[in-house]
């Protein structure tokens, strides 16, 4: 499985970031050859074959992520600025646990809708009036804001974010990320470029999130060999053995 300690996912660095770029615009080209099969031939499915997936896409939704995390941020920021001893430290983990869920789902979900919005690509419920590439390029409705697809950016982004606090998690979210992004197509929401460009905003964006946080020294320690990794939630696990005891 991906290892989450380094810098940037697959190996990239300074030298593989054009090859990686040049990889992304050929997956692109090659999975619109197949954008308007897979997307027909989907939502020409049986209902009862479509039904499924109908009910896993909205895991993608981002509010049920976003507004939790961000209450808790609210609620724990003031605790850390006004409690003191280990109640004051709890807190600051607390807060700055929730502020990276927050912001590692927040961040690429928001460059996702402003993609969305420039490039403005007809979404499949346009097809047999606009056909599968056509544009309308920043002042466009939600018609024409298929891509990149923001269910998948959000539960890519959720997946590594929780990967990067609890690695063991990572394929269990990972896989339900990818389901989510696959059920975007039988829905009739978005074609397979869309959900192609939306695992790679939802993963880089989650790594951008990350990084900033480990560069501060927010949550994350980064190693001289450039690991990155996450600090140990000490006043946490101290309050919970007290509370037990």
């Amino acid at each position: 499985m991906t290892d989450l300690t380094k810098p940037w996912p697959l190996g990239l660095d300074s030298r593989r970031w054009p090859w990686f770029c040049l990889g992304v615009v050929l997956g692109v080209a090659l999975l619109s050859q197949i954008d308007i099969w897979a997307s027909r031939g989907a939502i020409g499915w049986p209902d009862q074959w479509r039904a499924p997936f109908f009910f896993i896409t909205d895991y993608g939704l981002s509010d049920w992520v976003l507004i939790p995390s961000l209450a808790v941020f609210i609620l724990a920021l003031p605790a850390a600025l006004l409690l003191k001893h280990l109640a004051r430290l709890v807190a600051i983990e607390i807060t700055l646990l929730s502020g990276f869920i927050f912001l590692g789902v927040g961040v690429p979900g928001l460059i996702a809708n402003l993609l969305k919005r420039l490039i403005g690509r007809s979404r499949p419920s346009e097809f047999e009036i606009s056909g599968a590439f056509s544009f309308q390029h920043l002042f466009n409705g939600w018609q024409f804001q298929s891509f990149p697809s923001g269910h998948t950016t959000t539960a890519i982004a959720l997946a590594f974010t929780i990967g990067f606090l609890w690695p063991r998690l990572f394929p269990l979210f990972f896989v339900v990320g990818a389901v989510v992004g696959i059920s975007r197509v039988p829905v009739g929401m978005h074609y397979p470029t869309d959900v192609f460009a939306g695992l790679i905003v939802g993963m880089l964006g989650a790594y951008l999130v990350r990084n900033v946080f480990a560069r501060r020294g927010w949550l994350f320690t980064r190693h001289p060999d450039g690991r990155i990794t996450r600090r140990p939630f000490v006043a946490i696990r101290r309050s919970v053995q007290r509370a037990f005891a």
